[in-house]
């Protein structure tokens, strides 16, 4: 006769797959060069840049898959990076509508519409690209867009300049023009990602109500004990915009975080706004990957 474990041995069992399994499984995580490791997830180190590739270059896509791509492989590949910051000029092709959209190119395999996101440094990150659009070019590149509170991890530790960035190694806070992915050398955060103070706001996965006002982090100290010092922007909640002649008031804000290389102090790690909904673009709105 076949014995039953009885409730002792199975109350052993889930003791340890809980003890052993799940911790084994965590520590065993493994992040492709392009993204740093950032508690359970891998980050993407730089704001992606957005690279139209033929689809008969298939060892080209292997390496953006494996997060293993260089700038030096997609320009001698034949890649053409789309809408760097801040000219957003060449646009996504028509087969890449601002909707996500996306129809396959002849002869790619997996399907795909031959865009994809890319973590590398010494480029301008893409922007002009919608919430769809970034959610999309992500999944094409094996990745997925970023969370906010993944992208709060991953911002811990960064220094914010505020209106004091002096253009060549600080977080482009206060600047004429977005820098090069990476080449701020002191914009790092903790755990080793770029550019998330400044240079270029980034779309996070989660939507909330559009936003129908701002205020920033030190007007709301008192409520929170003081404990976040700093004039980041806080765009976030309420019911919306309202008024008969506005139409966008019944639609979701996706949330932007980070800040852009023009906002000054509004810039930083809590900086975070949800006054735009998803199918909007501009030119200096990109975006981060995470595995």
């Amino acid at each position: 006769m076949k014995r039953i474990p009885g409730l002792v041995g199975q109350v052993a069992l889930v003791f340890l797959a809980a003890t052993v399994v799940a911790p084994a499984r965590a520590g065993t995580l493994r992040c492709p060069p392009d993204s740093a490791k950032v508690g359970d997830a891998c980050i993407d180190l730089y704001e992606e840049s957005v690279w139209q590739i033929p689809p008969s270059n298939t060892a080209l896509v292997k390496k953006v898959l494996s997060g293993r791509a260089t700038l030096a492989d997609l320009t001698s590949g034949g890649a053409t990076q789309l809408s760097p910051a801040p000219s957003c000029s060449p646009f996504p092709p028509a087969n890449f509508p601002q909707d996500g959209n996306w129809t396959p190119l002849p002869g790619s395999s997996p399907p795909s519409p031959g865009v994809y996101a890319v973590s590398i440094p010494g480029v301008r990150p893409s922007t002009c690209i919608t919430w769809f659009q970034a959610v999309q070019a992500c999944a094409l590149s094996g990745k997925r867009l970023v969370r906010n509170e993944e992208w709060q991890r991953a911002a811990a530790g960064t220094p914010d300049p505020g209106n004091a960035d002096d253009g060549t190694t600080t977080c482009a806070t206060n600047s004429a023009n977005p820098a090069n992915t990476g080449s701020r050398s002191s914009c790092k955060s903790s755990w080793g990602t770029f550019d998330m103070v400044g240079n270029v706001w980034e779309w996070a996965a989660d939507w909330s109500d559009l936003a129908n006002n701002c205020a920033d982090w030190t007007t709301h100290t008192p409520v929170v004990g003081a404990l976040i010092a700093g004039n980041d922007q806080s765009c976030f909640g309420g019911s919306g915009f309202s008024g008969a002649s506005n139409t966008f008031g019944s639609l979701p804000g996706a949330l932007v975080r980070g800040g852009f290389w023009a906002s000054g102090v509004s810039a930083g790690v809590f900086a975070v706004s949800s006054v735009v909904d998803p199918p909007f673009s501009a030119f200096n709105f990109g975006f981060r990957c995470a595995r």
